[in-house]
C-alpha cells in the first residue's frame, strides 16, 4: 500500500474479527514505533502489548466500558518512562514522543491491513493496575489492534483551505 493512501484508509476501528495477530505482524508494526522519532533521543516510549482476554476486559473497564476495547485481540498500551521533563514549547516530552510513536503504530498496521483505534477515554489507576505498571510510569493511550469486522466510514475534515495558512495564522478561516 503506497504512503498517501495508508494515510487516507486510516479509520478508527470498533469491531474486530475474533483472529489473532500474528506475531511477526505485531513485531513489524512495533518496530515501526521503536524507529518513532523522540526529543533529544530519549526514546521514553514503552508497549505493553496485551492480548490476555481477562488483561483486557480489565482494560475495558478502565476505558469507560468501551465493549470494543476488550473484543479487539490486542491492546496496546503506551506508556513512559520519563523523567516529565517539559520542552521549551511548554509540553511534556514523552506525551509527545509516545503520541508520534503510536500514529507509527496506527499507520503500519493499516499498511498490514489491521484496524486500529486510539483510546484516549480511560482511567490511569486501573490500567495501571491491569498491567502491573507502578505508579512512576505513566499511561499516556491505549490502542485497539486486530483484523477489522467493519468498514471504513467516511472521513469528515476540514477542508485544507482553513487548515493551511501560508505565513501568518488566520483566526478568520
Amino acid at each position: 500500500m503506497e504512503f498517501y493512501d495508508v494515510v487516507a484508509s486510516r479509520y478508527s476501528c470498533r469491531r474486530y474479527l475474533d483472529r489473532p495477530v500474528e506475531e511477526a505482524t505485531l513485531l513489524r508494526i512495533l518496530e515501526a514505533a521503536r524507529l518513532a522519532p523522540s526529543a533529544n533521543n530519549r526514546q521514553e516510549s514503552r508497549f505493553v502489548v496485551v492480548r490476555d482476554p481477562e488483561t483486557r476486559e480489565a482494560l475495558k473497564e478502565a476505558a469507560h466500558g468501551q465493549s470494543f476495547v476488550a473484543e479487539a485481540p490486542v491492546v496496546v498500551v503506551a506508556c513512559a518512562e520519563t523523567d516529565e521533563r517539559v520542552m521549551s514549547s511548554g509540553f511534556r516530552a514523552d506525551v509527545v514522543d509516545v503520541t508520534i510513536a503510536m500514529e507509527h503504530v496506527a499507520l503500519a498496521a493499516t499498511a498490514e491491513g489491521l484496524g486500529t483505534c486510539w483510546i484516549g477515554a480511560f482511567d490511569q489507576e486501573p490500567v495501571r493496575r491491569a498491567i502491573g505498571a507502578p505508579d512512576s510510569v505513566p499511561i499516556v493511550h491505549l490502542m485497539t489492534l486486530g483484523y477489522p469486522a467493519d468498514e471504513p466510514r467516511l472521513k469528515s475534515r476540514l477542508p485544507l483551505e482553513i487548515l493551511y495558512m501560508p505565513e501568518r495564522y488566520r483566526a478568520d478561516r
